[in-house]
């Protein structure tokens, strides 16, 4: 079986590859950042694509998480040259498919609802922010990292905004295509969904 790849996906209009920074956004559950791969120099490329396939990359609830702890080879840290060079783009959540292995793909907004329905939570209460907010870390050091990491994402989603392009018709169609996909793939998803977030089981006395 193929190696199944967090934060890998593709506009669905376009078909074009992309790699999900953030999967939902502070205050704005059904838009995400992404970087789209295409036209990206080779150097800053290759960079971002090893560390997705990293196990840094992997082991990140979201992938900016990793950018912004990992340097380009120039010595640049990648999360803050991604948005200085306009490399993160804000997009509705329904229009980019994940895509964990080249046979399988699930909306991004479906994959919301099943990662916030296995967590007991609202899809609005994905937001990375949200998570680490909650979280009081012994050592003090990780707190700039994250200030500055949230920074980054309310600059980007205030200049930079995408339009799928497609007509209701088109998307109507789309939807309902993939609501046929996913009855059949459902448990692969589910799946998906426990190795990012793990059920919790209740222990019955």
């Amino acid at each position: 079986m193929a190696q199944e790849l967090k934060h890998v996906g593709r506009i669905r209009a376009t078909n074009k590859k992309v790699l999900i920074a953030y999967r939902t956004l502070p205050g704005d559950a059904y838009h995400a950042l992404v970087v789209p791969t295409e036209n990206m120099p080779d150097i800053y490329h290759d960079a971002v694509i090893n560390l997705v396939e990293s196990a840094t990359g992997q082991e990140a609830y979201e992938f900016a998480e990793a950018l912004d702890r990992t340097q380009f080879p120039d010595g640049s840290r990648m999360l803050p040259w991604l948005h200085a060079n306009n490399r993160l783009i804000k997009v509705p959540t329904d229009a980019v498919e994940v895509t964990p292995t080249v046979q399988y793909s699930i909306s991004l907004s479906e994959l919301n609802q099943v990662i916030a329905e296995q967590r007991g939570v609202a899809v609005d209460d994905l937001a990375l922010t949200e998570g680490i907010n909650d979280k009081k870390p012994e050592a003090p050091a990780p707190a700039p990292e994250v200030k500055k990491t949230a920074t980054v994402v309310e600059k980007v989603a205030d200049v930079t905004v995408a339009d799928p392009n497609a007509s209701p018709e088109d998307t109507a169609k789309l939807y309902r295509s993939q609501a046929d996909k996913l009855a059949k793939e459902a448990a692969h998803y589910r799946r998906l969904a426990e190795d990012l977030v793990p059920t919790k089981k209740k222990v019955t006395k």
